[in-house]
């Protein structure tokens, strides 16, 4: 009778031990860090000059279309040639 209630009692504890999972679409994720104002896709880099200032850091170009990256405080930025081909928000 004893082991009963001992295996009774291990049964409901492992059930209540479950852990719950939640699953976030790769779109929704970062959801709350959102930058109103990122380059969008073709903007001109003298465009992003002109309405983000002056990057913290760039890098590139380099390989062949040239990639060249420009680092901002809450986001990167990057370029084919003269053109925004990518914007990310930047990991905090």
């Amino acid at each position: 009778m004893k082991h009963i209630l001992l295996m009774i009692a291990l049964l409901c504890s492992a059930l209540a031990a479950q852990a719950e999972q939640v699953k976030i679409p790769v779109g929704q994720q970062g959801a709350g860090q959102e930058v109103q104002n990122m380059p969008t896709r073709g903007m001109t880099m003298q465009q992003v000059l002109d309405r983000f200032g002056q990057p913290q850091s760039v890098k590139g170009p380099v390989g062949e279309p040239p990639i060249e990256t420009w680092v901002y405080p809450a986001f990167t930025v990057f370029f084919e040639r003269q053109y925004v081909i990518h914007s990310v928000i930047n990991r905090k």
